[in-house]
């Protein structure tokens, strides 16, 4: 399983996030992660649609567990995770999985997308 995490906020709009996407260099993703708090949001559900991926919603005290490469102060006040994408991506991707590389951050500073690959990829 190859995810794509996102953290936004609430005024990224769709290219926000296929900005952000497309800055990873993924070629091929099986599902899209969000925050439950953000995973039905117009635009990731419109850019799910889009890809035809399903969107796994990622409760905030499983994001709090996993390890990412990026440590934004702000992000741990907020969420209690050092990267929201990063952390979404980890946890959807399942035990084992790991990070092809830090977040990124879409041209307009509103999204940042992260790329776990599972361990059954």
């Amino acid at each position: 399983m190859i995810v794509a995490g996102f953290g936004f906020r609430a005024d990224a709009t769709v290219d926000s996030l296929e900005n952000a996407l497309t800055a990873t260099g993924a070629r091929k993703i099986t599902a899209i992660a969000a925050p439950v708090d953000k995973a039905q949001s117009e635009a990731l559900q419109e850019l799910a649609s889009a890809l035809g991926m399903p969107v796994i919603e990622i409760p905030a005290e499983l994001m709090q567990s996993a390890s990412t490469m990026t440590d934004s102060a702000k992000v741990r006040e907020k969420r209690g995770t050092g990267s929201v994408a990063e952390a979404c991506a980890l946890v959807a991707a399942g035990n084992g999985a790991t990070l092809t590389g830090p977040r990124v951050v879409s041209k307009d500073r509103l999204a940042t997308c992260a790329i776990a690959r599972g361990v059954h990829s």
